[in-house]
């Protein structure tokens, strides 16, 4: 995954962990079609492909049977280039048998899951699958999300990897070069429910941008675990990059643990950083406001005395359709706060 969750410094640690934070994500740039320089082509032939680690990947044909992981798949089905996705790994349903929130649009029902959680990645599975290509994202360079490092040099020689770049970018720019990997699958960039999105997407964050100037609250990106309240980092998460491109006032926090995602704070001083707005973590393995509230410092804090808290996607979806949402929601709660500090 990002690399972690043990809520160690990496990112990697971070996921083993269910831990808390998040990550962010982003990156690269492409425009409204299949070709562009160093992707390939989905028509007839051999298929080209360069990814974020400058790895260009060969084929002798366009891949017809691809396992991604699930965040990456969502992604790619919202740009139509989900036709040839077998397989996927990661968070992809929950307990109640329902898509997981990162499974996006994606019909998880008609892909094999080789891999609900990290480090369940089943070799095994996937190898059965036949795959032409993964595809995952890469929050450290060269770490592949999701593929567990005791096992990657084994399924590593099954297929060629593609890995696009989710971190240190702006939201805006990962999402272009997903456009561009889907483009290179076979996907119609000019489709009118991607247009539509784009179009929606745009509106989406002229409206953040608005909000932001109008009513200049401070927002805290952050994360809770049982032991541990997690401050995230705008200058690396590529949401939070994007969001505060457009004006959003958030907090930087001064202290930022090994890898540069987050500051670890004790309970005790949860209070460091005085907020208007709390954007919280929301994903299925950190703590939420009703797992919070027995803990006395989480009830003290003025943003969650004033109930202006909301949900943070901190590994969005890197699409239009996907990102769309989480703009829109975070211009809601900007509009509604009121300072509290």
């Amino acid at each position: 995954m990002r690399t972690s969750r043990t809520f160690t410094p990496s990112r990697r640690g971070l996921l083993a962990t269910g831990g808390a934070v998040g990550i962010g994500a982003l990156l690269a740039a492409c425009g409204g079609g299949s070709g562009g320089k160093g992707s390939g082509s989905a028509g007839g032939g051999a298929w080209a492909f360069t990814d974020d680690r400058k790895k260009k990947v060969s084929l002798a044909h366009p891949p017809q049977r691809v396992v991604a992981f699930t965040g990456t798949a969502a992604a790619l089905h919202d740009f139509g280039a989900d036709t040839h996705i077998v397989g996927v790994f990661g968070p992809t349903t929950l307990p109640n048998g329902k898509p997981d929130p990162q499974a996006g649009g994606l019909d998880v029902d008609k892909v094999t899951v080789i891999g609900n959680a990290y480090n369940q990645f089943n070799v095994e599975k996937y190898a059965s699958l036949g795959p032409d290509l993964l595809i995952t994202n890469m929050y450290e360079p060269g770490a592949l999300w999701f593929v567990p490092d005791d096992r990657k040099s084994k399924i590593t020689q099954l297929a060629p990897t593609v890995a696009l770049t989710a971190s240190r970018t702006p939201l805006v720019k990962i999402i272009e070069r997903y456009a561009e990997l889907a483009g290179a699958l076979g996907a119609d960039l000019k489709a009118k429910r991607v247009t539509d999105a784009k179009a929606r997407f745009e509106k989406a964050s002229a409206e953040l941008r608005a909000a932001a100037k109008a009513n200049p609250v401070k927002v805290l990106a952050c994360s809770g675990s049982a032991d541990l309240f997690y401050a995230s980092n705008p200058g690396i998460n590529a949401d939070l990059m994007y969001y505060k491109s457009l004006g959003v006032d958030l907090i930087v926090p001064d202290h930022l643990d090994k890898g540069g995602y987050f500051e670890s704070l004790s309970w005790e001083n949860a209070d460091k950083y005085r907020a208007d707005v709390l954007l919280l973590d929301s994903r299925t393995a950190t703590l939420q406001p009703k797992d919070l509230a027995s803990k006395p410092s989480w009830a003290q804090l003025p943003a969650v005395k004033a109930d202006q808290i909301t949900p943070w996607s901190s590994e969005p979806r890197f699409s239009y359709a996907g990102a769309t949402p989480l703009i829109e929601q975070l211009t809601r709660a900007i509009q509604g706060a009121k300072k509290v500090r």
